[in-house]
């Protein structure tokens, strides 16, 4: 019984998450021209986040009564946030569909991979690239952008 009414209220919450009729908050997420934007409720912002409750107290409204906040790189957000879980969850979700993307893009992912001690996953997932398939860096979009020292530093 108690599971049933747990899941019912997991569902409840799902539909209120989904629901873009009484949204109050935009969040713009990246760096144009690729921005993501994803409606939100303040209330539930609030109360998940003591980054978003700060910023939500100091974010002026529109004339429709809706607050944007722009941000860039979800995972590291998340991690800024302290939303732990939600930043495993897109570390695996990179690393399981996105692999291709994190090799074109093996510099940022480097240097990103190691401001947080959160990012094991992917901290393994760059070493084991490094180890398996070296000259799989030197097709990164942004090589150029690695330290020399860059494999080896770490």
């Amino acid at each position: 019984m108690t599971t049933r009414i747990i899941e019912k209220l997991l569902n409840d919450y799902i539909e209120l998450l989904n629901d873009e009729e009484d949204f109050n908050v935009i969040i713009n997420v990246e760096k144009i021209p690729d921005v993501k934007t994803f409606k939100a409720h303040s209330v539930i912002l609030r109360y998940q986040s003591l980054y978003f409750r700060n910023e939500l107290a100091n974010i002026n409204k529109d004339e429709n009564n809706i607050k944007t906040i722009n941000l860039n790189h979800l995972m590291l957000i998340a991690c800024e946030f302290f939303l732990e879980e939600l930043a495993k969850y897109i570390e695996a979700y990179l690393i399981e569909t996105n692999a291709h993307w994190l090799r074109l893009h093996f510099a940022h992912v480097y240097q990103e991979s190691f401001k947080s001690n959160t990012h094991k996953e992917l901290q393994k997932w760059r070493n084991d690239i490094v180890v398996k398939y070296p000259y799989k860096i030197f097709d990164s979009e942004d090589f150029t952008l690695l330290h020399e020292n860059a494999c080896w530093a770490r």
